[in-house]
């Protein structure tokens, strides 16, 4: 639980540190600024394999793992938790030998076309039953991106249908399966998930409980908030607030942090992701201190995505005080790209102290 300098005020939060269990952190030259900025106050994370190219392989996640310590130096107290990229030729070998990797923590499917990389995603998800049988066997996670691959469907309705036309079917015929339906954005979904837990689970992500789909069309036309899937009606935020914030176990966090340079999101054709990382843990610490719900904070942010995938739990501490800071508009990136973070230019009310500024005195 949480401690507090007093139970009225709440103005001092020690918690340990993030396992964020859905983030991207790209690869080349800006890999290193996007894995600092997530290491400040994570110990954990899944890593996304959606690379160019993807990664399939045990031994390309292997190395990618590998060039993600290199860029962030001696002990950085953070662990990346590696994934493939699901696909119709993943054998049932490999699968046994990611399991196998302390490394590896799951596999994920991107259906076709639905997000970033996804080109290379699974145009029929129900297709890969010889796939699905072989995770459960193994005993490693499957995380879905939940949209479905129809390029016709309304976007707004894409993870309603996958729900009905998949995902259910799927775990029908795929029981002993640990399936992590991820980045939710329906109150369907989580119904769906509380139908199903414990064999499926749900990670939120800061935005997706900070805004609705208005918050796309505030004056302007927002694009550093467009993700996929989409922004939601109010009526799905606030579904997905009370499953956050009311210490159900199959709630966890997973930021979806997915970052694009800024000309790739200020364009014509702009990038579906919202680059969270900067203020994730600051946001949802706000969202759970309005909902009077600080108790199951450490719970939602860290405690429970390590009892899903077996992690240890950090000892590493984090110290949050009630301190107004200023969003930064831009941070830069070592490959000189400018990236937008999430809530640029506001003034958020909870702000991470550094490393030993928080210990008691």
């Amino acid at each position: 639980m949480p401690e507090r300098t007093t139970a009225a005020s709440q103005e001092r939060i020690t918690l340990p540190a993030v396992c964020d269990a859905h983030l991207h952190l790209r690869d080349g030259a800006v890999l290193g600024f996007l894995a600092r900025v997530s290491a400040r106050t994570c110990a954990h994370a899944i890593v996304m394999p959606n690379l160019d190219p993807p990664l399939r392989t045990v031994a390309e996640a292997l190395a990618y793992g590998a060039r993600i310590r290199r860029a962030l130096g001696p002990d950085p107290g953070f662990t990346p938790h590696l994934t493939l990229y699901a696909h119709p030729d993943l054998t049932r070998t490999e699968i046994a030998h990611a399991a196998a990797e302390e490394g590896i923590s799951a596999v994920k499917l991107y259906p076709h076309g639905v997000t970033t990389q996804s080109s290379s995603g699974v145009r029929d998800p129900l297709a890969l039953d010889d796939l699905y049988g072989a995770l459960a066997e193994a005993n490693l996670p499957l995380l879905v991106h939940g949209e479905i691959p129809d390029p016709t469907a309304d976007p707004f309705d894409r993870e309603r249908r996958f729900l009905d036309e998949i995902l259910e079917p799927l775990l029908e015929r795929h029981p002993r399966l640990r399936v992590t339906l991820e980045h939710i954005t329906t109150r369907e979904a989580v119904a769906c998930v509380r139908r199903h837990a414990p064999q499926l689970a749900a990670t939120l992500t800061p935005h997706h409980l900070l805004y609705d789909r208005r918050a796309l069309f505030a004056g302007e036309l927002r694009p550093h908030l467009y993700c996929r899937p989409l922004l939601q009606r109010d009526r799905d935020r606030e579904a997905l607030l009370a499953a956050a914030t009311g210490g159900e176990e199959a709630f966890f966090l997973g930021t979806d942090s997915a970052p694009h340079e800024r000309g790739r999101k200020e364009c014509a054709a702009v990038c579906a992701g919202v680059f969270n990382a900067p203020v994730a843990l600051e946001t949802v610490t706000e969202l759970f201190a309005e909902a009077g719900a600080l108790a199951h904070l450490a719970d939602f942010t860290s405690a429970r995505a390590c009892r899903r995938y077996g992690w240890p739990h950090p000892t590493r501490l984090l110290t949050l005080v009630r301190r107004p800071w200023r969003v930064p508009d831009e941070l830069r990136g070592d490959d000189g790209g400018r990236y937008v973070p999430l809530r640029a230019g506001e003034t958020l009310a909870w702000r991470v102290l550094p490393d030993g500024e928080g210990a008691p005195t």
